[in-house]
Order: structure tokens, then sequence, then C-alpha cells
């Protein structure tokens, strides 16, 4: 076995054994019990993340200890085609390559350039998921955009359609002027900005009525730009000053359109003016008030944010209108918003109708992928009705099919659930699921597979002209389907028998909305079992925190503390992060300050630890907590966690080379040593396996970590080395075996977590323990034998260890070297401790380097000058005048004793305050006097010691 441990020497290597022997791929054998992840599919636009790398681990963990437990286990593999980061990214591509921008090309031309390139990205995908060692089987990898895929995303479209589930309507929608797409609402960054409120004057149409005393009703807005598109006033019912104008009208500043004066409880008494101006078809809550009040609807912009040339005017509906004049001023038309906004002001105030501004906070909306202000936006959309679809998914959770871990996400579904409303499928993008529907020019609707289909099961001649819908489907719909469709649905596969439902999803908090809550309803509603009852896609979900970075914010290309998990594994120059974290930046100007932070925090480059290391710490970090602040230190202390392995590992082969191992049986004839070996590995078995069965990866982490390190390396190894170099024949052969008993299981323990590393000792162990399997990764998962357990070999072994520290503390403490030999006084020793004694002279002896062990009787004197101490009623005690040098420990006596009379005076003085023992709490007052006794009786002890060693001094020097 290699001196150094050298994860590069090792990883790549072992993973190419894996795949190419297929050992992670499932088999057909149907009385095997069936345990199934499915990946949650990276998007390919760029390389794996720190998150994508973190639960990735977990899933790794998960498969590899249900597999080691004989399981049939499929981890289904795949990437998600990502439609709008994708196209972004090959725009931008594009344009810094050609100079050319998507209108430049047709459709067909720009999807041909995403698919040249995902050929290229998908690699590298797929080289990051290899090296942080995950065993998915990946004959079976999947793409969402694959034919079979595709297939189910038409069908599952088309069996919605016909059961009236999906419709298309114009509503009002979230808008990206920048992609020009609607986007999902949760893709929306809501940030606070400083912003202003204009004051504005409506004139009041008062048509000859002598009742109305005012001129005009004010109004604030923080977007003066769309009074172009007002339709209405509202008053709230209930305000006094106003409400006897409800039903009256005004006229709207600029385009001078006359608009009703509403009554709606929308409008605040205590905000504002109290007149609030409705623009439905640019406003969320102004939408609702038009819809109640069946109010027509003007939009004002064009899809790419700028000021239409004319108004599109529809009634509430939906339905194009002609109430009003669709005429705007030629000075506004195809101005920008924020151009178009300063005009209008400047015109209303040229009006005379601009009261006064002010300055407010404003929570704005923003494209969290194009960074733009996003626009309420009136446009057709296609959506899913999730009243039906949500009952199902709600009740499936309440009545624990499907369990969320930890608890508290279950309350953050529910409510979500609980208030869903229907989600807008469609897309405008090129890249993605084109909507499976198709359209004669009288607007008919057709839905199929193909053109063909359709023209078939509809009798339509090939005279009448069809065309497809040119939008595409959200990304979350074909993702929505990915536990079944993966698995070949809509046929009835072997596979979709068998490994469906999933047993658990790994998976963020952030999407619980976005995927898990719309995967659970569309699986509910296709997926029957072979009782025609809904199948859940899991049984558990495990939600994981978010990595942030060490002081807690959240990692992004733009604030450039982004970790390629890569350049952990195998180590990256300063200059190369540089360049890794300033390319391809969406907001340029960002780079000077990230090459400074990255200088800052990383002024040497990233050291190489190997991907077990990385892999330990993602698992020590797994814990119920939100947030999840990544650390480099504890990623170096697990690099050198896993080179304490191998160096331990190491020493084992060395010291059993030609050793003839035999299965043998725990008896007492057995060393203690051995003996407690078995029971605290058999107890870490136990808790190490009911922590990855609670998916409590940190507690399994740090019980791995504290039997290999403290248990196994600290302790039990320094044993065998004094049994190996004293102890009989017999013993040292007995000992070997168990050496490489508990070696064996321990790596096939850690194999789960670590998988590179115990593969890499485990292929040299195996050969001794005569095992004739190719791979560490199908041996059985060691189990916990509940009748091996023994409290007094725990206990006594206890007590050895207990004076070990005892008497290396007394060293250090003393400065007495290391190699001195001192010897052991033991007083008031039971028989059963003196038969441990016997039996273990020679290890004490011979790892706290003694001398003597001496047994006192009861009665007999302690041995002058002795520094004693009673571990489990047993005096223990080690002479020290002839060790030390007696000026030093003159001189250490009495600063210890200076140190305790300056604690003596503190307490005294606080003992005898009235004050204090008059109002303190009594457990405290007798707290202070049982310190105070003890502090005199070490006073006393250390002043005997003092002047025993200053007569001696004398008399020695006489």
């Amino acid at each position: 076995m290699e001196k150094n441990y050298n994860p590069k020497d090792i990883e790549e290597r072992l993973y190419d054994f894996w795949e190419k022997n297929d050992f992670f791929k499932p088999n057909k054998n149907l009385n095997k019990p069936t345990f199934c992840i499915m990946m949650p599919p990276p998007n390919i636009t760029g390389n794996l993340h720190m998150g994508h790398a973190f639960q990735q681990t977990i899933m790794d963990i998960l498969i590899r200890y249900n597999r080691m437990q004989g399981k049939n286990t499929l981890w289904q593999v795949g990437t998600d085609h990502a439609g709008i980061a994708t196209q972004i990214l090959i725009e931008r591509k594009i344009y810094i390559e050609e100079k050319k921008t998507k209108k430049d090309y047709n459709r067909n031309d720009f999807i041909k350039k995403i698919w040249e390139w995902k050929k290229k990205s998908n690699v590298s995908v797929t080289k990051q998921m290899r090296r942080l060692g995950n065993s998915v089987d990946w004959g079976r990898e999947k793409f969402t955009l694959d034919p079979d895929i595709c297939h189910a995303v038409r069908e599952a479209f088309i069996i919605l359609y016909k059961n009236n589930l999906i419709y298309r309507k114009k509503r009002l929608v979230h808008w990206d002027s920048k992609l020009e797409t609607v986007i999902s609402d949760l893709e929306v960054d809501h940030r606070l900005i400083n912003g202003k409120k204009w004051f504005i004057r409506y004139p009041i149409l008062k048509n000859n009525n002598k009742n109305i005393k005012i001129k005009y009703l004010l109004v604030s807005t923080t977007r003066p730009e769309t009074l172009l598109g007002d339709t209405a006033l509202a008053i709230n019912p209930k305000d006094s000053r106003y409400n006897y104008l409800i039903g009256q009208f005004v006229i709207c500043p600029i385009v001078n359109r006359i608009i009703p004066i509403i009554g709606d409880n929308y409008a605040d008494l205590k905000k504002d003016t109290g007149c609030v101006k409705i623009t439905p078809a640019h406003d969320f809550n102004d939408y609702e008030v038009g819809q109640r009040h069946k109010l027509p609807m003007i939009n004002i912009f064009t899809f790419n944010g700028k000021i239409k040339n004319k108004f599109s005017i529809y009634d509430y509906q939906g339905k194009k209108s002609d109430i009003y004049s669709s005429f705007i001023p030629d000075k506004l038309q195809n101005l920008d918003i924020l151009s178009a906004r300063k005009k209008i002001v400047h015109e209303i105030e040229k009006l005379g109708l601009l009261e006064h501004t002010k300055e407010c906070n404003l929570l704005v909306p923003y494209g969290d992928r194009s960074g733009i202000i996003i626009q309420p936006m009136l446009t057709n959309q296609w959506y899913l009705k999730t009243l039906q679809l949500s009952k199902l998914a709600i009740h499936a959770v309440k009545n624990k099919k499907i369990t969320f871990i930890p608890v508290q996400y279950e309350a953050m579904y529910l409510s979500w659930m609980k208030n869903i409303e229907d989600w807008c499928i469609s897309r405008q993008l090129w890249w993605g699921h084109r909507i499976p529907v198709w359209y004669d020019n009288k607007k008919n609707i057709y839905v199929g597979h193909s053109e063909e289909t359709i023209r078939k099961e509809y009798n339509i001649s090939k005279d009448i002209m069809l065309y497809q819908d040119s939008d595409v489907l959200d990304t979350w719909f074909s993702s929505g389907l990915w536990t079944f469709s993966t698995l070949g649905w809509p046929k009835k596969t072997e596979f979709l028998r068998m490994f469906h439902s999933t047993n658990v999803l790994v998976s963020g908090f952030d999407i619980i909305f976005f995927w898990i809550a719309r995967m659970i309803m569309l699986t509910m509603y296709f997926v029957k079992d072979c009782h025609g009852e809904p199948q859940v896609p899991f049984k558990d979900v495990y939600i994981t925190g978010l990595i942030r970075d060490e002081e807690g914010k959240k990692m992004s290309k733009s604030q450039g503390n982004v970790i390629d998990p890569l350049d952990m594994i195998d180590g990256i120059s300063l200059q190369n992060l540089i360049k890794k974290r300033t390319s391809n930046l969406l907001q340029p100007h960002f780079s000077e300050k990230i090459r400074e932070s990255t200088i800052k925090q990383f002024p040497h480059g990233i050291d190489a630890t190997g991907t077990d290391a990385l892999r330990f710490t993602f698992s020590a970090l797994a814990s119920n907590t939100r947030d999840i602040k990544w650390d480099m230190n504890r990623l170096k202390g697990y690099r050198n966690f896993c080179n304490k392995l191998w160096n331990a590992s190491r020493f084992v082969l060395m010291n059993t080379k030609d050793h003839v191992y035999f299965n043998f049986l725990l008896d007492e004839s057995m060393l203690s040593v051995n003996k407690w070996i078995l029971i605290k590995f058999n107890k870490t078995v136990q808790l190490y396996r009911e922590s990855l069965d609670a998916y409590r990866f940190d507690t399994a982490a740090n019980i791995l970590y504290d039997f290999i390190w403290n248990v196994f390396c600290d302790w039990y190894l320094e044993f065998v080395k004094s049994i190996i170099k004293l102890g009989s024949f017999q013993e040292v052969y007995n000992t070997k075996n168990v050496l490489i008993y508990v070696l064996e299981l321990l790596l096939r323990l850690s194999h789960p977590i670590i998988p590179f590393i115990t593969e890499s000792i485990w292929q040299r162990v195996k050969k001794i323990k005569n095992i004739n399997n190719k791979t560490i990764m199908l041996q059985p998962f060691p189990e916990y034998n509940n009748q091996l357990s023994d409290k007094n070999v725990l206990s006594n072994i206890s007590w050895i260890q207990k004076i070990i520290i005892f008497l290396r503390n007394i060293r250090i403490k003393m400065k007495i070297s290391s190699t001195k030999l001192l010897p052991l006084f033991l007083q008031n020793i039971s028989s059963k401790k003196k038969k441990l004694i016997k039996e273990n002279t020679f290890l004490l002896k011979n790892i706290a380097y003694l001398n003597e062990i001496t047994i006192l009787s009861q009665d007999s004197h302690e041995p002058s000058l002795s520094i004693k101490k009673v571990i489990d009623e047993v005096n223990v005690l080690v002479p020290i005048l002839k060790i030390v040098n007696r000026e030093d420990e003159l001189k250490r006596l009495s600063t210890e004793i200076e140190k305790i009379k300056s604690k003596i005076l503190i307490y005294k003085e606080t003992t005898s305050n009235q004050k204090f023992l008059r109002f303190a709490p009594k457990d405290i007052i007798n707290q202070k006097i049982k310190t105070l006794k003890n502090l005199n009786k070490t006073y006393l002890t250390l002043s005997h010691q003092l002047e025993y060693i200053k007569i001696h001094s004398k008399h020695n020097n006489a």
C-alpha cells in the first residue's frame, strides 16, 4: 500500500472500474426489495454548483447504503433542458461570437445551435457527477428533450386538455420584456429600492352636477406611465369625503379618456389620498378590481417594454373592444418605459395637474434571470387548473403517504397548496417542449402528438392549413413528470412497475413549490397502482438547507463567491480561480470586486482535498438547519481524517501481510481490548444505521469520525502495537484476526460516505480475509448484533484509558519526558480489577511508559509525595520526588499555591457577604461554600507537598 494518501491516484481509476463492471445497474430480480431515487435533473446550462454536489452526495450515500443492504437499487440520472436559462446563454453566445441576435435566425436553425452546444455542455456536467462518485445507472441517463420524454410530455398535455384541465385565456402575467416571455411569480425577485410617488390631479367631469364642490380627485402613483391604461378611479364606499362621487366620471390626463369613479374596498382610506387609479392591464390588484367591476383592459406596452403605437383594448373577458380610442400621442410612441415616465410627468406638469412628488421606498419586481424590472402584462397563455389536482396532493401529505423531513416543511407545502392558483404553463421561447396544439385559419384548436395524427383523428384535408402554437411549455411541466416519464410512462414498463413509487426525493426548500408540489399533483393524476389508486411520486421528501459561503451569503456568480466542487477535489490556482469567477458575468462591472474578494479569500488558490473529504464535509454539515455555512477549515480537517484512515489501514496491512485469517468467536480467552473493540464497533454500527435511517447524515458522520479517529486509531491501534510487540504468539495471532475483521467491516460501514478510499483499502484487505467479491459496494452492510454487548468490558477498558490519560497529563503538567519510565501504585482495588491489571500489565507498561505497577494493600502507606487520583474508586498514585526536577517543582507548586490563595480570598469574601447570603438562591450559596472547602483542601495538599520537597532538598544537600 502506498505510503502517502493521494486521492487523485485512486479516484478516477476506481470510478472507471465501477462503471465498466456495471456495478451501478439494478437487476430484474423481482424477489428483492427495491430502492429508487430520482436525481433532480440539473440544468444543462453550466457546471454543477455546491448545492448540486451537496444533494447528490446525500443521494449517493442513501443509494450505496441501500445497495449494500441487498436491495435492487436504481438511481435515475438525467439533465434538464432549462428553457429560459439555456436560451439566454445561447443568445449571449451568438451575440459575442457572431454579433447576431435570435431574430437573425429562424426557429429551427436557432434550436440546432442549442443542440450543438448541448452535446459539449452535457459532457461537463456528467464528468462532475462521476468525479463526485455518483453511483448512477448511466445506461438509463435521460434528458428532458429525449424523444421518449417528449412523447410523455405531449401525452400528459393531451390527457389534461381532453379532461378540461388545460385552457387558454387572456390574463395578467409577470412579463419579462428582455426575454420577451411570461415568467412564474416564483421567478420574480422583489427588491426594496428608493423611489418616488407622483400625486396627480384627475379633473372631475361635472356635467352640470351642482352637488360636486371639488374640481378634481388627487391620486398617487409610483408608475405614472400606466395612466395611459387607466379605466377607472376607485374610492372606498366608507370614505365620507368622496363616496358621494361614486358613479361620476373623471378625465384621465394626457389621453383625455373619460373613466368612471367606482366604489371598492381595495381603496384604502388611510393610504395616501384614499383615491386609487385602476389600470387592469398592468397591475395585479387592479386586474382583480377590473374583474369585479367588469372594466375594460387597455394594454399600453409592447412585448419588448416600449409604449405601443396603438392601444390594445379588451373587455373584462379578454375579447377585443372599441369602447375607447386606440390613439396614443406621437411623442410617446415607441419610448421605453422609463423615458415615457419622464415625458408623461413633464406633460402632466405642463397641464398643471402635478400636485407634488414624494420620496419613498418601493418593493419592485425584478426577473431573477434577466435582472430587469418585471411588468404585469395582459397576454394569452395556457393554464392548468390546479384545484382538483391539489386536493389529492394535500391528502397524500396529510395522510402520511408522503413524509417531509424535517417535518416543518410540511406546513410550508400545505400552506402554499391550499392557496394555489391555476398554473401558467406556457412560455414564449423557442427552446423547449412545443405546445402540442395546432390551429386552422378559423382559430379552431386541435390537440395531438403531431400534425399528421391530428389530420387523421379529425379528418382534416391537406387543403386546410394547420399551424402549431409557437409557445413552449414551462420547464417545470416536463420535470413535473420526471419520476414516471423516466421509467417509461405512458407505457406500463417493467421498470415503472418495479421502481414506482420511488423512495425518497432529496431537494432544497426553495423548489418545494416550483417542482415538488407539481410533481406530486401530476404524478397522482397520471400514475395509478394495480387497484387504480393514485401513486405518490416518492414516499419521503428530504429537504436540505442551502449551502452559503463562510459569511452566510448566498453563493452566486454575480457575488463572485461560487466554488466549483471540482476545484476543491482537484485544486485550482488563484489565477485560474479568478478567471473562472469573472468569465461570462451577466454584469461585467462586478469583475474587479470579485477579483479582490477572491485574492483575499484564497491568496494561494485552493488545495486539492479529494472527493472523499468533500463528501464527508457535506455529510457532516447536513443538519436540519435552513442555511448551511460552508467551512473550508472543516474540509481540510476531513482531508486529514481520510489521511488518518489511510495510515491506520496501512499499519494494519503491514502487520498482517502473511497472516492466515480465520473466522473467530468472541470467548472468555480473548483479550479484553479485543472484546472491547468488537463491542464498541457493534454499538457504532447500531448508532450509525439509526442515523442514516433517520436522514441524520451529520450525526452519522460524527459517529464514524469518532470511532475511526478516537476509538480505532488513537486507542485500539496503540493497544495492538503493544500486543504485537509483547504479547504471546496466540494473543498476537488472535489480535490480528480481530484487527482485520474490524477494519474490513469498518470500511464497509464507511463506504457510503467515503467510497473511494474505502474501496481502495478494501481491495487489499479482502485478500487477507479471503473474500472473492469484486467490489466493496456489493458487500453486505454491517448489521447490529444485539447479543454482542458487555458493560463490564467497556467499563474495564474505560478505566485503563483513564489511567493512561491521567499519566499522560502528569507528564505534560510536570514536563516529564514521554519516554521516562514512571512507577504506578494502585490501592483500594477489587479482585476483578486486579485480574484486569494482570492481563493488561504489558499494555499499560508499554503505552504509559511504566517501569513497575505495584498494588498496595488497604493498610499500606502511600508513597511519599505522590500525585493521586481516584479513578473508578481505585486510588491511582504516582510518586514524583525522584522523578521531577526539584527546583522546577518548587517553582510550579509555589505558583499553583498563589493562584489557589487568590481564589480562596475571593470565595471567602463572597460567602461572608451578608447581602449575598440573604438574597442569593440556596443552591448557589451551597455551591460557593463547597468550592471554598475544595480550594482549602487543595491548598493544604499543595502546601504539604511544597514543605516535603523543601525538607528533602535540605536533607539531600546536607
